[in-house]
């Protein structure tokens, strides 16, 4: 029988860990916004980086209304294996059982979980930075509450790593991997103001055929080297090919590579191990099935962000790997976000227009210019 529907990331965050965390028997209350739509969905959590078994006393998914409430008629209990409690083991991931509740396209998903137990600064939290206000509660199971009482906000996916819909077997996934310039660092708190989210909107307004879009940008995030989580080559099995539904992936990544941020003299990389990692992400999803994308990587003459960052040698390595992706053919197709952004009189910086100001971040109209200059027509 041919199959009708399936699994289809419709939102991601890639699991980092948050260093200097504690909690102690609290209510989180995050936000997923979908890119896709659907009536059954189910969540992924993540304990990549625990160092030990972390306890969930119970987890309520919802639609937002405003602030730290739900709309209380979509109030749904998670299960896991039929039992609304699970043990989520160090390192491991947890997938909740499938949860009917329609879910419209760019909508916000309150995602509520409540923690027991003592979870240390010394544990390692994994989570993510949001860029978007989620809500810690004070102590206790506040899971069922519409209006959830606030003890403190953060800023982070704690824990949270996923979220799927049933959608028509001709549904794709698109997963973007990428640094901080795909997680849009900088950009407007809960402006939605990321590359990948642009691309949902405009798939979305475009119709057709459906497109999950997963964002799995990780700020620091190199190809070669870890910081603040795997790198690239690491992550990209977990990350990337092991997402519900995966039919594209565009990768962004390497600009964290050249910039060297820890100065570490055997971190220093030329453009020829850079191409060289960049071929292994483009054979490992080839051998999957995945067409794969790649973008050029963005100028950044004269950073302030990290002073000193900047060096006519490191923009050399830029130039050579932004050739090779253009010119050899290693990828599906080319996105060229350095000259969809560039000055055109000054080609190694951003136009003032797309730069936040430290002249290695886009603005949020930079980034939404990174999500326009994706021709919708590669996902036709």
């Amino acid at each position: 029988m041919q199959q009708k529907e399936h699994w289809v990331g419709t939102w991601t965050a890639s699991p980092a860990p948050a260093e200097g965390v504690a909690l102690s028997n609290q209510t989180l209350r995050m936000y997923a916004r979908a890119s896709i739509g659907g009536r059954r969905l189910r969540i992924r959590f993540s304990n990549a980086h625990g160092t030990g078994k972390l306890e969930i006393g119970a987890a309520r998914v919802g639609l937002r209304e405003k602030g730290p409430a739900i709309l209380p008629e979509s109030d749904r209990p998670l299960t896991f294996g039929g039992k609304e409690s699970a043990i989520l083991a160090a390192g491991a991931p947890l997938l909740s059982d499938p949860v009917k509740l329609d879910l419209p396209p760019l909508s916000d998903l309150s995602v509520s979980l409540y923690l027991p137990g003592e979870v240390t600064a010394s544990f390692g939290v994994t989570g993510r930075y949001a860029r978007q206000t989620h809500f810690v509660s004070p102590p206790g199971d506040f899971t069922r509450c519409a209006q959830m009482p606030v003890g403190r906000l953060c800023d982070d996916w704690y824990f949270l790593s996923g979220v799927d819909v049933e959608a028509s077997a001709e549904t794709g996934g698109i997963v973007a991997l990428g640094d901080s310039l795909t997680d849009a660092n900088l950009s407007s708190h809960d402006a939605h103001a990321r590359w990948p989210d642009e691309l949902s909107r405009r798939l979305i307004a475009r119709g057709g055929r459906g497109f999950g879009v997963m964002n799995q940008g990780l700020g620091g995030n190199r190809i070669l080297h870890d910081v603040r989580g795997e790198s690239g080559q690491r992550r990209f099995d977990r990350d990337v090919l092991s997402q519900p539904g995966i039919t594209h992936a565009i990768v962004l990544l390497g600009i964290n590579d050249i910039r060297n941020r820890w100065k570490k003299p055997d971190e220093e990389v030329s453009a020829e191990g850079m191409i060289a990692g960049l071929q292994q992400l483009s054979v490992r999803a080839r051998a999957c099935g995945v067409t794969i994308f790649a973008g050029t990587l963005l100028g950044f003459e004269n950073e302030n962000f990290l002073p000193g960052a900047y060096t006519l040698a490191r923009e050399a390595v830029r130039q050579e790997v932004n050739a090779w992706i253009r010119e050899k053919g290693a990828f599906d197709a080319v996105i060229d976000f350095e000259q969809a952004l560039a000055d055109p009189e000054h080609p190694n910086r951003m136009l003032a227009l797309y730069d936040c100001g430290d002249h290695l971040h886009p603005s949020d109209l930079g980034y939404r210019k990174m999500g326009e200059a994706i021709d919708l027509s590669l996902f036709d």
